[in-house]
């Protein structure tokens, strides 16, 4: 017998952008049995040049449009055993609500999502379901026609939970090994303080690698993340260790000058001249950013404490304008200087 999604039970990508098309597209190509759900826009893509999956160690997989199944509608979702969620964070409860109506009450809902709670969320509005919290480490672009291009090193993660062990035989088999945690919430705010570069990045309008080769664009995520890491330390939430160096110590290194940071944080750059953060993304298609659930959630958090996020707010105030047309490509040094009066 064949395990789950491996020609077995079917797993669906609910959500079908970047990050779904590029997982779901590697259980496929392994021999999943995988649904996608997704836009209209997507599903035409998909069906005239299927999928092309590379990455940044030299992978490159194939799907054909032949093999692919595209539903635009949640009724796509309807036969999953397991449904990966992948909408931005401000559809999650759209996407729960949508979902309820369809899926079978044994049906095992994972959110791969940027953000926090969003999987409190979706169990809210999927009552009888298991939502499990998980979290995708990596940046994948999509560069039309089908082409879709994981640039940087991690590895997925998931709350343990006993109903997600079936499935991990289909994850391993298609490059995508599923770390299993016991608590996600130190990994989910881990995750959204490296996402504090997102912002910067998408300012900037270069690729990550050349945006954290410049010190001055470093020195404004080193800003964010300090704020950030601060205000967790005040609220006792303590991030995990996601990389080579701990939490508190990467604003530190992000500030060395370029030649000592080269040498020391060589792994920070272990990405690719392609990658380049979703919010960039989002900007140059015209999409609403997830801002608000990465530098607003930290805005809200000091809100809560009774403290203020000044570099954070300005971060989300500058991404608005640039969701509205407003100046997108900013120098280092412009930004930098930015940040600093807002701080």
């Amino acid at each position: 017998m064949q395990p789950p999604g491996m020609g077995g039970e079917r797993i669906a990508i609910y959500g079908a952008g970047s990050v779904g098309c590029y997982v779901g597209g590697r259980l496929a190509a392994t021999g999943s049995d995988v649904v996608f759900v997704g836009r209209e826009r997507i599903a035409a893509e998909l069906r005239a040049h299927g999928l092309h999956l590379t990455d940044w160690e030299g992978a490159a997989l194939d799907v054909a449009p032949d093999r692919l199944r595209f539903e635009t509608t949640a009724a796509g979702a309807a036969a999953a055993g397991l449904v990966l969620v992948t909408v931005k964070a401000a559809a999650t409860a759209d996407a729960g609500r949508e979902l309820a109506a369809v899926l079978a009450p044994s049906a095992l809902v994972v959110s791969f999502q940027n953000g926090i709670g969003n999987a409190e969320r979706l169990g809210a509005a999927l009552p009888g379901r298991t939502a499990l919290p998980g979290m995708v480490p990596f940046n994948v672009v999509r560069q039309g026609a089908g082409r879709f291009h994981h640039g940087s090193e991690g590895r997925l993660e998931v709350a343990r939970d006993a109903r997600i062990d079936p499935y991990l035989a289909s994850f391993a088999a298609a490059g995508l090994p599923l770390v299993r945690r016991d608590r996600m919430e130190p990994v989910q705010w881990a995750k959204l303080v490296l996402n504090l570069n997102n912002p910067v990045n998408a300012l900037s309008d270069l690729p990550l690698a050349a945006q954290l080769s410049d010190r001055a664009f470093r020195r404004c995520t080193a800003l964010a993340q300090a704020e950030a890491l601060a205000l967790l330390a005040a609220a006792g939430i303590a991030p995990a260790r996601l990389t080579p160096l701990p939490p508190a110590w990467i604003p530190r290194i992000l500030r060395l000058p370029n030649p000592i940071f080269t040498r020391l944080a060589g792994r920070m750059l272990a990405v690719d001249p392609h990658a380049r953060s979703s919010m960039w993304e989002d900007l140059q298609s015209g999409r609403t950013t997830e801002i608000e659930w990465l530098n607003g959630e930290i805005v809200r958090l000091a809100a809560r404490l009774g403290r203020s996020a000044p570099v954070n707010a300005r971060l989300v105030a500058l991404v608005r304008a640039a969701e509205g047309g407003e100046r997108r490509a900013w120098s280092g040094s412009a930004l930098l200087a930015e940040l600093e009066r807002a701080a």
